[in-house]
């Protein structure tokens, strides 16, 4: 995990979404599924792959396209944007190959289901839990850190729902040092 990976976990099953997002720590350089085996044994260990279903090097690039697509969705978060359209196609894209269908349930209304098996199946799982996550508002709320180096998914718990990074004591402190330091050059020039 990141140092600036230090953020309130989402709540309940969003927060694998969260740790997803996360796979890749661009601050330490370091991507938790630089292999099939990687992503499926992921998938495995988050319940959304059952028995020893393997992942392929397609499944993968697949994988991580939706991981990346994700990631800019929750971009869009920080000021209610919309997904911007490339993360749309990519994540409709997974949706259809998952066979997402809605399912009546007695509890939640109407939720996003796959019916696809294997990999797809785990993706679908996987947007399943933002379809559930939306339905139930929490959303919004799973954000990227807008420093460029960093962008760790975090779930934002501020009041206001103004959250920029995902350690104001690491991201932000970084923010809020670089800003001073603009400041001062320019007022000594």
């Amino acid at each position: 995990m990141s140092v600036t990976g230090a953020s309130t976990p989402a709540p309940g099953r969003l927060e694998t979404v969260r740790r997803f997002v996360n796979t890749l720590d661009i601050d330490a350089g370091t991507d938790a599924l630089a292999t099939p085996g990687d992503l499926a044994g992921w998938l495995r260990s988050a319940s959304l792959l059952p028995g020893d279903a393997p992942a392929a090097p397609d499944d993968l690039a697949h994988a991580v396209a939706v991981r990346e697509a994700l990631r800019e969705a929750l971009a869009a978060n920080h000021g209610g944007d919309p997904i911007p359209s490339g993360a749309v196609a990519v994540l409709n894209a997974a949706a259809a190959r998952a066979r997402l269908t809605a399912t009546l349930t007695a509890r939640d209304g109407w939720r996003p289901r796959p019916s696809a098996g294997g990999v797809d199946g785990a993706i679908g799982g996987l947007l399943a839990l933002v379809g559930d996550a939306m339905a139930d508002r929490t959303w919004s709320r799973l954000k990227v850190c807008v420093n460029d180096t960093c962008r760790w998914a975090f779930y934002d718990a501020s009041r206001a729902r103004s959250g920029k990074w995902c350690s104001m004591q690491v991201c932000g402190n970084r923010a809020k040092q670089r800003a001073w330091r603009d400041r001062r050059a320019e007022s000594t020039t």
